[in-house]
């Protein structure tokens, strides 16, 4: 397995269909209908706001993202929600996903999800990226790298508490919880130096 930067053209597809795996139950009702969202998705990906996982055969094995003042692995504006869903669409869906937004910070690295591939869990893959993550961390000068990990996903705050990473702060999301499926995420921060 190697780990690189940017995902390569040629596993971009799999990657969104990778992400919409992950985060589809969290989103789906906002970025949803399926079909949709994979498009948004690929619309907007930042392949160089990722590190990837792909084994020697070539098959993409899992992704680490993160957002910087540039971007976001999975990011995007109004127009770009237009062009899927329409003005009225894009509107309220936009509204929604601000509740979600995560500001980048000078003194924090800010990983933007992992994710991965389904025959590749259990096997190092998610903590391989998490490694990875850290060192491009470093390497750009940040002393911490941050995360959030919401309330119903016990086995990725499970991952992350094994490889160093500490809570700082839980934050509820109040009735919004009744759109996106959870209750609460939790920040959690890992040194790198």
């Amino acid at each position: 397995m190697k780990i690189t930067t940017p995902i390569p053209p040629a596993h971009l597809a799999a990657a969104a269909d990778l992400y919409w795996q992950a985060f589809g139950t969290k989103l789906g009702t906002v970025l949803g209908p399926r079909e949709k969202g994979l498009r948004f998705i690929e619309s907007v990906q930042r392949p160089d706001h990722a590190l990837c996982a792909i084994d020697d055969g070539g098959q993409l094995l899992g992704v680490v993202g993160f957002k910087t003042i540039e971007g976001a692995l999975v990011g995007g504006r109004f127009r770009d929600l237009t062009r899927v869903y329409g003005v009225m669409g894009a509107a309220w869906r936009a509204l929604l996903l601000a509740a979600l937004e995560r500001d980048t910070e000078n003194d924090r690295f800010l990983m933007d999800g992992l994710f991965v591939a389904p025959q590749s869990r259990g096997k190092g893959i998610g903590t391989a990226l998490l490694d990875a993550i850290c060192q491009e961390a470093h390497q750009r000068g940040y002393s911490q790298v941050r995360l959030d990990v919401i309330d119903t996903n016990a086995r990725a705050k499970a991952l992350y508490l094994a490889v160093g990473f500490k809570p700082l702060k839980t934050t509820r999301i109040g009735l919004l919880r009744l759109i996106f499926g959870f209750r609460s995420s939790t920040t959690m921060v890992r040194d790198v130096a």
